[in-house]
């Protein structure tokens, strides 16, 4: 058994809502700061003046603690995208990702790197930010559907996550950076042709949303 996990009981909390939430932002600037290997419950401990046997006793060790410090994020605001067609809605769906990564690129990076040696912490990173994020990616593609841009039955519907998902974590693992114009130009010479979405400016397609928004 290694020394960031122990089976000791649980018992119930007496750490304050307010004092869980100080610990896990402490937890999260360490885990941008030293990334997860390198983070120790130990250290966490000194500097949140809390002793190691209260951390052990309430989250069980570092990978449980992690998981909580990073549920604690939420899940991400992407849920209001509706510009009112398909193709603004992509492109601000992802630009909120982008945004998101490029506020917190050290952690970002951290729990891409720890996410595939523990099962754990990558189930914790679905729950709180992917699966949310592909509910609200559903309801940007069924509205889509219903005000008729795209049929019901289009082939490439199912494929749309994958292919954010690998422009989204592309940056993390070719180590690159892009831009709002790249992910745009992604969407409408990527994606927009797989859907059958009609370019700007065409007289069949839908008409424009109002003024853009960047």
């Amino acid at each position: 058994m290694g020394s960031e996990t122990r089976p000791a009981a649980r018992r119930r909390s007496r750490i304050s809502p307010d004092r869980a939430a100080e610990l896990y932002a402490l937890v999260l600037d360490r885990l941008r700061e030293v990334g997860y290997d390198a983070l120790s419950v130990e250290d966490v401990a000194a500097r949140a003046r809390m002793s190691k046997a209260t951390i052990y006793r309430q989250w069980g060790g570092k990978p449980e603690l992690v998981i909580a410090a990073l549920r604690s994020l939420g899940p991400p605001e992407v849920d209001a995208v509706d510009t009112g067609n398909l193709r603004d809605d992509l492109k601000a769906y992802i630009e909120q990702y982008h945004q998101m990564a490029a506020l917190d690129r050290g952690m970002n990076r951290a729990v891409a790197h720890a996410i595939h040696r523990d099962p754990r912490l990558m189930d914790a990173v679905r729950q709180a930010i992917v699966e949310p994020g592909l509910a609200a990616l559903d309801t940007v593609l069924s509205r889509g559907v219903a005000r008729g841009e795209v049929p019901a039955g289009c082939k490439a519907l199912p494929y749309v996550k994958y292919m954010l998902l690998g422009t989204l974590g592309g940056e993390a693992v070719l180590d690159e950076d892009v831009d709002i114009a790249f992910l745009h130009g992604y969407i409408d010479h990527v994606i927009a042709p797989a859907l059958g979405l009609r370019a700007p400016g065409d007289p069949d397609g839908p008409p424009p949303a109002g003024p853009h928004r960047w």
